[in-house]
């Protein structure tokens, strides 16, 4: 599978699931090939191909997942408190990115 076909599929499917696209992480070569077909939402520089969901949760509470861009799953999910700072969610994702790249680099890079 083609990897703009792959992102469309995962896109779609956690769209299906009330997911909202809201992050996309793209290594240089990975984004010459997509281009920036991602609606609204502006890809960044990064070491790894990923793409971050977010959607509300329980109790006033946010949940983010961050996927790896490839076609065996890996995720990472992480939930966040309504009365959470933004400066301290950021720094979560910010690991959350840390953890998928070491996993990304080491088991298959």
């Amino acid at each position: 599978m083609s990897i703009p076909e792959l992102a469309q599929q995962i896109i779609a499917n956690y769209s299906r699931h009330g997911w909202t696209l809201r992050r996309v992480l793209l290594r240089p070569q990975t984004r010459n090939e997509l281009g920036g077909n991602f609606g609204d939402v502006e890809p960044n520089d990064s070491e790894i191909d990923a793409l971050w969901f977010a959607r509300p949760s329980s109790a006033g509470r946010e949940a983010w997942e961050l996927r790896l861009l490839a076609e065996y799953p890996y995720a990472l999910f992480e939930t966040f408190e309504a009365d959470e700072g933004e400066e301290a969610r950021e720094d979560a994702r910010r690991e959350m990115e840390h953890r998928m790249r070491d996993y990304a680099v080491g088991a298959h890079g």
